[in-house]
């Protein structure tokens, strides 16, 4: 397997998605992008989220193990349960150098990520987690992407934001959140509907949910070329303006959506493509 393709299906890839986003968001709310535990922090507990359900599964259901889906972890199985160890001694690490509040501010958002995969109630027969609730799936992403990217930077630093700058950000990101997971959950339509789990592109249907993910990409420009001539902070608005083309194109192109690691690979990739344009676009003016 080629390192890229290790790195992505290891979650190491979405990982410093997260991470990016964040620094991204450091200058997208007037502060200079700079490196704190918290970054560390956001990047482990994505690592260990997004390896938890693989965890589970391994430990639980060995049968599930011969699908596609789970061939990484069948084929690299000492590699991921070091991931996993790898995962939990960071984030213990940088909780360890994190301000209280980013740990009081954290603790909520890591407790709905953790019940997303782990079941909150139910018997034996059926065990209920957090995205088997009828059409929260989505919702729940985008609001827990949004948040730790955006809030953590936020009460990591002692200055003042205005209020409206912040909900701005907050409302961008979870937009453009929606846009890309929304195909990720008519990738798995079929799935779904045989395990009984409700989403929207089942009641929307496969052709309304994507118009749904257009209607998100174009809602999360516009607000981001509402918001940045505020601040006076142009070159976001050519960030946000390419992230949302290509991401726009991504989504639609037929082409792209045959690839096997459309989802993974592409989708996940727009994220650090718009933290590195917003990264890039930054040094550039400021250099």
């Amino acid at each position: 397997m080629n390192p890229l393709k290790a790195i992505i299906h290891s979650n190491i890839y979405i990982s410093l998605a997260s991470l990016l986003l964040t620094v991204s968001a450091q200058i997208q709310l007037g502060m200079p992008p700079q490196w704190h535990p918290y970054l560390f922090l956001i990047f482990f507990a994505t690592l260990f989220e997004y390896n938890l359900h693989r965890l589970i599964t391994v430990l639980t259901n060995n049968e599930a193990l011969k699908s596609d889906k789970h061939r990484w972890v069948r084929e690299n199985r000492k590699m991921f349960y070091m991931l996993v160890f790898i995962s939990v001694a960071g984030f213990i690490t940088a909780a360890g150098m994190a301000k209280k509040e980013v740990l009081l501010a954290f603790l909520p958002l890591g407790i709905i990520t953790l019940f997303y995969s782990v079941p909150v109630s139910g018997n034996r027969r059926h065990l209920l987690r957090l995205r088997e609730i009828p059409y929260l799936k989505i919702v729940l992403i985008a609001a827990v992407w949004s948040a730790s990217t955006v809030l953590l930077p936020v009460i990591q630093t002692d200055e003042k934001f205005n209020s409206a700058q912040v909900i701005l950000l907050l409302v961008e990101r979870f937009f453009f959140i929606v846009a890309i997971t929304i195909p990720f959950d008519i990738r798995d339509m079929e799935a779904d509907r045989h395990s009984g789990l409700k989403t929207l592109p089942m009641i929307l249907g496969e052709k309304n949910a994507r118009s749904l993910s257009y209607l998100s990409l174009i809602l999360f420009f516009l607000i981001s070329a509402l918001h940045y001539p505020f601040t006076n902070q142009w070159y976001i608005i050519v960030a946000t303006g390419i992230s949302a083309i290509t991401t726009y194109l991504f989504i639609g192109s037929t082409t792209f959506r045959k690839l096997n690691m459309y989802h993974y690979e592409i989708l996940d990739g727009t994220m650090l493509l718009q933290s590195l344009l917003v990264l890039g676009l930054y040094f550039v003016t400021h250099s």
